[in-house]
């Protein structure tokens, strides 16, 4: 009996008393599965287990993840971000890059890299944003970027030192499902709920020391530059040496922002 399964009350709302007691005396729990998170084995009857639902606009999934990785939630998503969690937690789509989300009233779209920065002693999880061409604001043509002051007007902060640690930003959040990257979400327009600011159209995988260390700190760093400011590094040595690079140019933006759905640390 997976006496080890925690079942929270907004989950339990939204599948149903009789559900959540067939999911706590063992009728539907799995007797293992894959971590949601960090997509290493688990057992409800020996470890901590959490039930986290995962709800789109028609559709809603089940999955289970470990206790400590992350706990008992619904996470809203948008239909077609469901659908490529639901893939890659049943494995029916290959694991690899991603072709980032259009941008809005632009023809760029936004590039994305995860990697792991060195601040105070301690490796966080980052992803580097950069587009493949100049943003123009919205409602304007070009040729001006205004990637990154649209960004501070969202609330990212100017970078001027990167061993300092980005500033939290509310309301924003990124969407890791099934150990892969999914998507960074934003708030809604009018108090509605998160909209991906970016999404993949496949879900990206990363590291296992960068999931490791998401696990630990629940926040994921996101750092934004310009077109032509950072590229595409081999290595993270050579990923943080653009990162400072762009900031002493003064083309670095930066957030820190919890997983969907968990409040971080």
């Amino acid at each position: 009996m997976p006496r080890m399964l925690d079942v929270s009350d907004e989950v339990r709302a939204e599948i149903g008393d009789e559900e959540a007691e067939r999911l706590l005396t063992g009728d539907d729990a799995p007797r293992s599965y894959d971590c949601t998170s960090c997509r290493t084995p688990g057992d409800p009857e020996t470890d901590r287990t959490s039930t986290v639902l995962f709800v789109g606009e028609e559709t809603a999934v089940l999955a289970f993840a470990h206790a400590g990785c992350i706990p008992s939630q619904v996470v809203t998503v948008s239909e077609e971000q469901l659908q490529g969690a639901v893939r890659s937690i049943t494995g029916d789509s290959p694991a690899g890059g991603s072709a980032p989300q259009n941008v809005p009233g632009g023809q760029a779209v936004l590039g994305i890299t995860s990697g792991l920065v060195l601040i105070g002693g301690e490796l966080h999880p980052a992803l580097v944003v950069e587009p493949t061409a100049p943003i123009a604001r919205p409602g304007t043509s070009g040729p001006g970027d205004d990637f990154l002051p649209l960004l501070i007007e969202q609330g990212f902060i100017p970078v001027t030192d990167t061993a300092e640690l980005p500033s939290p930003l509310a309301g924003w959040s990124v969407l890791l499902a099934a150990g892969q990257l999914h998507a960074v979400l934003q708030p809604g327009t009018e108090g509605g709920g998160q909209v991906a600011w970016w999404q993949a159209h496949q879900a990206l995988s990363v590291t296992d020391g960068w999931r490791a260390a998401v696990n630990k700190t629940q926040r994921v760093l996101i750092y934004a530059a310009p077109v032509g400011s950072i590229g595409q590094q081999p290595r993270e040595d050579l990923l943080r040496d653009a990162l400072d690079k762009a900031a002493a140019g003064g083309k670095l933006v930066a957030a820190s922002m919890p997983l969907a759905g968990t409040s971080g640390v």
